[in-house]
């Protein structure tokens, strides 16, 4: 398979699947350039152990978590945190945009905690089975089903006005 090809097959959707790591379109295009030099230069060497899609997926997301915990990452939020600050009212075209029910949606899925956002984002948008997305980020399958129901808990919580913080508001008593 020539490179191009290789590209066009695998690039698009492990993009999709990097932004939602990153929340960066720059970001997740560099994470996923290196990943699919690399994984195209060792293609002969894919074990065959799982699908050569989760083993595309998983070396997104190897990637991407290696991005977010790196200098660059911290120092770009805090930078748009300042920029975030410091900015105007919005439009509003842009208000109208921000209050569409698939934005917010999208958005909430976003701002989810990462180990809520991988599972939502892959059972819902990439259609996977429990058993793939426990083989993809190994842990078990009642552990994907735990972060699935506490993922739509948090997404419930924000779309119906509430807030959340990554304890669970319904287990605590004050």
């Amino acid at each position: 398979m020539q490179l191009e090809q290789f590209i066009k097959t695998h690039g698009e959707e492990l993009l999709r699947l990097a932004y939602t790591y990153v929340k960066n379109k720059e970001a997740a295009e560099d994470i996923v350039q290196d990943v699919l030099l690399k994984a195209f230069e060792q293609h002969d060497q894919f074990r065959g152990e799982a699908s050569y899609r989760t083993y595309l997926y998983r070396m997104t997301i190897n990637r991407s978590t290696d991005y977010l915990r790196s200098w660059s990452y911290k120092n770009t939020i805090l930078t748009e945190k300042f920029q975030k600050l410091f900015k105007g009212t919005k439009s509003a075209e842009q208000e109208v945009l921000l209050l569409s029910e698939n934005r917010m949606l999208g958005e909430a899925v976003l701002n989810l905690p990462v180990k809520y956002r991988e599972v939502i984002i892959f059972y819902y948008y990439k259609e996977l089975k429990i058993d793939e997305i426990a083989e993809m980020l190994s842990c078990s399958d009642n552990t994907v089903k735990t972060r699935l129901r506490r993922g739509r808990e948090k997404l419930k919580l924000v779309l119906e006005g509430g807030a959340w913080d990554d304890e669970f508001s319904s287990e605590k008593s004050y």
